[in-house]
């Protein structure tokens, strides 16, 4: 079935303070049109400038994650791209009267309420997705940081958390489907140690701070008298130590609390590629420096995959570089084994050959009988013949090697090949040939449409040096 596009059906706003900041902010959701994605607009500046949430608009991650864009800046948005993620909405406007958003009690749970209320509605465009197709791994051992994507057709988030204190040691929280996000991580509060409290109140911080929007882990003895400070400075009537280590004004929703506010954090953050995620993400010590450079790396292969992506146009007309008794001067194969009619284009670093899938190839008399389909093996046989060709042709005696697979990775099969196909292959180097190896991503087309995709590397040998 196919997926739509979600927006909210009317406004809403929620009212609050920023934590950094102090100020009352008024934050309102709106629908927007199919294809718009996220956007915050400044109402209390002068034409209200506009600052998309995308990853290259990050800025700071000290203290929440700030993004800014034409000298505008909008603070800690994490919390609220949670919440807007975590519902599957994927057009929204987001009108804002300060530079930072609320913190209300340092959870999703308010946005996530608001825009319920507000109505989550289908729209008719498609929905569009990152599709993770290879393991991406962000890592910083020093910190003993890891968060890896694995390519899968849905999604899911796992993460452990480890402060090596007694308070607050190793946790784990996982999030099967984003359709749990309401009930299981929304309403997971942001966590401080005391120390660390201490330090934001004395640089004048967390203007906007109290005991009501944090939980507050104690990691050493704490005095009655300093117990009686933090009591006066929040304005509370007592404060004293729980037993699990964290002060009393709050309860935990969840023994794992913590480490499911960190997944929180973690599913803001990745809001910020503006499209929801088709992979399985494990995360180890994450924070939002973390986040943020992980989701650069996703970026990244998107960026790869878009350049390789996009349909070239082959002229199929036109004289070929290499008809097929000139590709039996350079390849070793012959039929049955040869599965590359021409060789469209050339160059040192690319090479384009064609297949034309007949009826009468001999494997389609089992593969199948009454449905026949090119087998995929063979599809990656006649890709790597194509590469072939290139590889051979740095040589000056081609006749005289054979290829030899070392590698074959990532290999994908989008669409089914038939007789009557006719199969384009586009390979390109990864690395410049060196020593005779040749590493190279494959893509094949029928038409418009990406059937297969690869990456390979093979070598060539001379024939009396095989054995």
């Amino acid at each position: 079935m196919q997926e739509r596009q979600k927006t909210i059906k009317s406004s809403v706003t929620v009212s609050g303070i920023g934590l950094h900041t102090g100020k009352t902010v008024n934050l309102t959701f709106k629908p927007a049109p199919e294809n718009h994605g996220y956007e915050f607009i400044r109402t209390d500046l002068k034409d209200t400038p506009a600052v998309i949430p995308f990853i290259d608009n990050v800025i700071d991650t000290s203290r929440g994650t700030t993004i800014k864009q034409n000298g505008i800046y909008i603070y800690t948005v994490e919390h609220v791209l949670a919440a807007v993620a975590g519902l599957e909405i994927d057009n929204l406007i987001m009108e804002i009267d300060q530079s930072e958003l609320p913190i209300m009690d340092g959870s999703s749970k308010y946005f996530v309420d608001a825009l319920l209320k507000a109505g989550i509605v289908e729209q008719q465009a498609e929905k569009k997705y990152i599709e993770i197709n290879s393991n991406i791994t962000y890592s910083d051992p020093k910190n003993k940081i890891e968060i890896t994507a694995i390519p899968s057709q849905n999604f899911s988030v796992s993460v452990m958390i480890n402060f090596e204190t007694k308070v607050l040691n190793s946790q784990n929280a996982a999030l099967e489907s984003i359709k749990d996000f309401k009930g299981e991580i929304a309403n997971c509060r942001t966590f401080v140690f005391l120390h660390e409290l201490e330090f934001l109140l004395k640089n004048n911080l967390i203007k906007g701070g109290d005991l009501s929007n944090a939980i507050v882990f104690v990691n050493r003895v704490i005095s009655q008298k300093e117990l009686n400070r933090l009591a006066k400075l929040f304005n509370k009537p007592t404060v004293r130590v729980l037993k699990e280590g964290i002060l009393n004004n709050l309860e935990l929703h969840f023994p794992n609390e913590p480490a499911k506010h960190k997944l929180l954090d973690l599913i803001g953050d990745l809001a910020l590629l503006g499209k929801p995620i088709k992979g399985n993400i494990v995360a180890k010590r994450p924070g939002h420096y973390s986040n943020v450079q992980f989701a650069k790396l996703i970026k990244q292969q998107i960026n790869n995959n878009n350049k390789m992506n996009k349909i070239p146009h082959f002229d199929l007309s036109k004289k070929p570089l290499y008809d097929i008794n000139q590709i039996k001067k350079i390849l070793p194969h012959r039929p049955p084994f040869l599965f590359i009619d021409k060789i469209l284009e050339m160059n040192d670093t690319s090479v384009v050959g064609v297949k034309n899938v007949t009826m009468n190839e001999y494997f389609f008399t089992g593969h199948f009988p009454d449905e026949p389909v090119f087998p995929g093996v063979i599809q990656i046989e006649a890709m790597a013949q194509t590469g072939g060709i290139l590889i051979l042709s740095s040589v000056p005696d081609p006749e005289n090697y054979i290829t030899l697979f070392l590698k074959i990775d990532q290999v994908k099969f989008r669409h089914k090949v038939v007789p009557g196909d006719t199969m384009v292959f586009n390979l390109k180097l990864i690395s410049p040939i060196r020593r005779g190896i040749c590493h190279m991503k494959g893509i094949a087309y029928v038409g418009n449409k990406i059937v297969m995709e690869s990456e390979m590397m093979a070598s060539i040998v001379k024939k009396n040096k095989q054995k």
